[in-house]
């Protein structure tokens, strides 16, 4: 069976608006990860006055949220983390929500994760791709975006 245009275009729209609609499952009730401590991992690693590099499975944690990379640098400010980026197979999990790239840069004073490269975001089955995609930490927004290409995706309706 295939839908026309206009049902297309409507799932389509209805998918984006579940994708950038905070999720209800206690988002609200969830204290701001973006304000939580920064914890990482890697199997190897260094630091230096100006931030810090991990290689080989590398990882941040903050609140509920999990960034995990090949490598990952990061970038201080008067001491403080103010930028993250990840490079190889990067994928950036949320309590409701998983999103994957090629790359990933991660600015903490506006809490957006911008994610690029063969972009997949899922939450619970629905699936969107894209070229580029920007996540905001703070509101648990998404936005994608096609690149050259086109964006898709699969939505199911709530009891599907």
């Amino acid at each position: 069976m295939t839908m026309s245009k206009s049902n297309t275009m409507i799932a389509g729209a209805a998918l984006l608006l579940a994708l950038t609609i905070p999720a209800s499952s206690g988002a609200q009730s969830r204290a701001d990860a973006s304000k939580q401590p920064v914890q990482y991992g890697a199997d190897g690693g260094e630091y230096t006055p100006n931030g810090f590099s991990l290689r080989g499975r590398a990882e941040l944690t903050q609140g509920g949220n999990r960034l995990r990379a090949d490598a990952i640098t990061g970038v201080t400010t008067n001491g403080d983390l103010s930028r993250v980026e990840a490079t190889g197979n990067v994928y950036f999990v949320t309590p409701d929500q998983s999103m994957r790239g090629d790359r990933a840069v991660y600015t903490l004073n506006n809490a957006e994760v911008v994610v690029t490269g063969d972009v997949i975001l899922t939450q619970g089955k629905n699936v969107l791709t894209g070229n580029r995609l920007v996540y905001n930490v703070r509101t648990e927004s998404a936005r994608m975006e096609g690149g050259s290409g086109r964006v898709q995706g699969v939505f199911y309706p709530q009891g599907n």
